[in-house]
This record gives C-alpha cells, sequence and structure tokens, in this order.
C-alpha cells in the first residue's frame, strides 16, 4: 500500500522541481522589438527595479544636463544593468519594462520614441528574448531636463 502513495509523492515532487526548472516564456512571434507577454513560471525569483533616472552628462549644457532622449535612456539602462548584475540577474532576465519619457521641445513636445529605441535596441536588440514593454509620454520628471525613466522587473529560476 505504500508504494503507489510514494510512487505518488515522487511524481509529485518530480513535476514540482520542472516547474520550478521551467524558463520565462516569451511570447513573439514575429521576432519584434519586444515581447507581446512574458510568461513566468511559478517558483521564480523576481526582482523589481525601481523607476531609474539619468546622470547628468559632464559638460552638458545648462538647458539638457542630462543630454538627449537616446543618451538619457543609455545612462539608465546602464545603471539598471548594474542593479540586475548586483544582484545575479541580467537584461535576459527582463520580463517586463515600463519607460516614461517627458517631451523633448527640440521634437515639439512630443516624445522621442526613436531615441529611446535607438537607446533601447543598444542593450536588447542583440537578445533573443525581449522584456514585455510599456512606453508612455508623462508631463515632466524629478528634475527639468529629465526626458527618460526606467523601471524593469526580472525572472529567473531560482
Amino acid at each position: 500500500m505504500k508504494t503507489p502513495a510514494l510512487a505518488a509523492a515522487l511524481t509529485l515532487g518530480l513535476l514540482a522541481a520542472g516547474a520550478a526548472q521551467a524558463q520565462n516564456l516569451h511570447v513573439n512571434p514575429q521576432n519584434g522589438f519586444i515581447s507581446q507577454a512574458v510568461k513566468v513560471p511559478a517558483g521564480s525569483e523576481m526582482l523589481y527595479v525601481s523607476g531609474i533616472t539619468p546622470d547628468v552628462v559632464p559638460g552638458a549644457p545648462a538647458a539638457t544636463p542630462f543630454g538627449d532622449t537616446k543618451t538619457q535612456t543609455l545612462s539608465v539602462l546602464n545603471k539598471i544593468g548594474a542593479i540586475l548584475k548586483a544582484q545575479g540577474y541580467g537584461f535576459e532576465d527582463v520580463v517586463m519594462m515600463r519607460v516614461v519619457l517627458v517631451g523633448d521641445p527640440a521634437k515639439g513636445g512630443g516624445m522621442d520614441f526613436a531615441g529611446m529605441m535607438e537607446g533601447y535596441n543598444t542593450v536588447f536588440g542583440p537578445l533573443k528574448n525581449k522584456p514585455a514593454r510599456i512606453t508612455s509620454q508623462v508631463a515632466a520628471l524629478v528634475r527639468p531636463g529629465m526626458y527618460a525613466e526606467i523601471e524593469v522587473q526580472a525572472a529567473k529560476k531560482p
């Protein structure tokens, strides 16, 4: 009688172990710039990175102390990369990204989506799995001249 119960327990244990070892599933059928969705398996370790803003560019004009949108995006992604690495993650583990952009006066007050994409593609372009992402325009960020703030969520198997 103990044999069927033992077999059932072992089967459940193996199934649970298999689920814990599952990879994130990126839904990106057309190999686009972002995933349409990312499925994170149960038991994954999660890392939530707060909204990160750019650093001041040494020698930049007072009107644009953080540089243009591309420069700011790269600054933010470099800072996020350091946070990820310090916690044992990499950009390949990012499953969700939220990007907020302020309208650039040099672009008629509209967000510089193309500039953000140039910076984004520098980091995420070479990667097979892209995060799900939203990009929105906001009225302002915490300091004048900031055009980009990014937050990410990362997941990986334990």
